[in-house]
């Protein structure tokens, strides 16, 4: 028998090892993903199909870009918006520290409804820059079945986007405070 359990453990070395550490290492690089709806499927606060928000940094519950949200996403990382120095500390102070993953002013993230929701009601007027400006065309819909009302995301919509509807997005716009991730674009 132990003969046996030794050539069943030298067969699994050389044949299923290599493979469980592929297939590790391929998880790791992104190769598989963990969505359970292509992001094609998901719509934007205008009921139109979600725009591409970052890939640099790579943002989204499921990393691919898309403030979308999937049953696996409990935390609603459905709003587009760029991080201010005031929301990183705000969001520090109740708990989640994003700058220690590497964010920083000007980054593109989706951000949870509930944080940014709650950074809105603490804000002391509409120009408040504890909260993130939004690009709507890259924010899912689901926020607006979470405590968000469009008029709220709306008012801190980041430009072009509050005049325009997002018709601009195209252009390279700048975005304040700093442009990382590039511009969000629509995905048809």
């Amino acid at each position: 028998m132990q003969q046996y359990l030794q050539a069943v453990f030298k067969q699994f070395l050389v044949f299923g090892l290599p493979i469980l550490l592929s297939v590790i290492v391929a998880f790791e690089l992104g190769y598989f993903s963990m969505a359970t709806k292509p992001s094609n499927h998901n719509l934007n606060v205008f009921k139109k199909p979600l725009a591409l928000f970052s890939q640099s940094p790579p943002t989204g519950f499921y990393r691919d870009g898309y403030c979308r949200v999937g049953p696996e996403d409990k935390g609603n990382h459905a709003i587009a918006g760029v991080l201010s120095k005031e929301f990183l500390d705000f969001s520090a102070s109740r708990g989640n520290n994003l700058s220690s993953i590497g964010l920083e002013p000007g980054c593109k993230w989706c951000l949870c409804t509930a944080r940014w929701k709650e950074a809105m009601e603490a804000a002391k007027g509409k120009d408040d820059p504890v909260v993130p400006r939004v690009f709507l065309h890259a924010t899912d819909e689901s926020a607006l079945s979470n405590g968000v009302t469009m008029d709220s995301l709306k008012n801190f919509a980041a430009e072009p986007e509050a005049a325009g509807g997002g018709g601009s997005l195209e252009k390279n716009a700048p975005i304040t405070p700093g442009a990382k991730g590039g511009m969000a674009k629509e995905t048809h």
